[in-house]
């Protein structure tokens, strides 16, 4: 090998390395972005992992699945259009405001429905034309039919105002009531399935499977130990599921100890249904903490879990 050869092989092997980096440089600025996204027909996107207390970092439950570019949200909490516009400026395209078409409601605590009037009105002002499609248990059409009447001198204002180009549908909610378990939602690209959870003295609460085409997602929403939700994963892709930690617990007076163990799951009892159920990827949201380290995957781990456990934040892919 002459010097030339040398010297041109070299060349070529530092714009190899250079492509490389920048790729890889690419997906870290996309991060938190896990591998097996990337090539995936179907994502998960948590929008928001947070509770009750006001945690500035983490926005109130809200979870976007995203299937060939078309957006299935479940829960609305607080900050749910902005988180959605944060994870498209990091490059998840579908997020647009336009395409919030659809969302699932597990059920109807404040802190996962407050977020819906901005997914009502918000993309309806940036034009989105068609209502939105909301699911949730009874109770649910009362809440946006109230919600219309709220905010019914903005609607006024931006129908017959000086606004141009305000759709006379985009902002109205198509609201369908569960009535039970089983199958509430079909397209051509997913089966939505209603799962009845335990959460306290709520009449009616619901986690949601998922099917997609290459994947199987259950997501709890706010549940006590339900085993319906387990036997529905039996195996699944991912599971979404909230937890508290029992250590935590104990530094809460007697009377929120007994409200949290009616209708939360703990690590404990979460580590012993999902073990049986065996999800590909375990996620954690919704995490009732109270002073202990923010990583409930170790304490998971430590109640003998033995698979993929991951403590989701916002803007998580996966």
């Amino acid at each position: 090998m002459n010097d030339g050869d040398f010297s041109m092989r070299r060349s070529r092997a530092f714009v190899v390395l250079i492509a490389w980096t920048t790729v890889a440089c690419g997906l870290f600025l996309l991060a938190p972005v896990h591998v097996r996204a990337l090539q995936a027909r179907t994502q998960v996107v948590m929008l928001g992992t947070g509770n009750p207390n006001p945690t500035p970092e983490q926005s109130g439950p809200a979870t976007a699945i995203i299937v060939d570019q078309r957006v299935y949200l479940v829960d609305a909490g607080p900050g749910i259009v902005r988180r959605a516009e944060a994870a498209r400026l990091k490059g998840v395209e579908p997020l647009s405001s336009s395409n919030l078409n659809r969302v699932f409601l597990t059920h109807l605590h404040s802190d996962h429905t407050v977020g819906l009037p901005d997914l009502m009105f918000s993309p309806w002002v940036l034009g989105r034309t068609e209502p939105i499609s909301v699911y949730g248990p009874p109770g649910t059409k009362r809440m946006t039919d109230h919600l219309e009447e709220a905010w019914s001198e903005d609607i006024y204002m931006r129908l017959f105002g000086l606004e141009p180009q305000a759709s006379t549908e985009g902002y109205k909610a198509a609201t369908y009531e569960i009535e039970g378990p089983g199958l509430i939602y079909s397209d051509e690209l997913v089966r939505v399935f209603a799962i009845p959870v335990q959460h306290g003295s709520w009449p009616s609460a619901y986690g949601y499977k998922f099917e997609t085409p290459d994947q199987v997602i259950v997501i709890s929403g706010d549940a006590g130990p339900s085993p319906a939700l387990f036997e529905a994963c039996d195996r699944c892709d991912v599971l979404i599921h909230e937890a508290y930690s029992p250590v935590g617990l104990e530094s809460r007076p007697p009377e929120w100890q007994e409200y949290h163990r009616s209708y939360h799951t703990s690590t404990v009892e979460l580590a012993q249904m999902a073990q049986n159920s065996r999800p590909e990827l375990l996620v954690l949201y919704h995490q009732l903490l109270w002073g202990v380290p923010d990583n409930l995957a170790d304490e998971m781990l430590a109640a003998g879990y033995q698979g993929r456990v991951v403590s989701s934040r916002d803007l998580d892919v996966f």
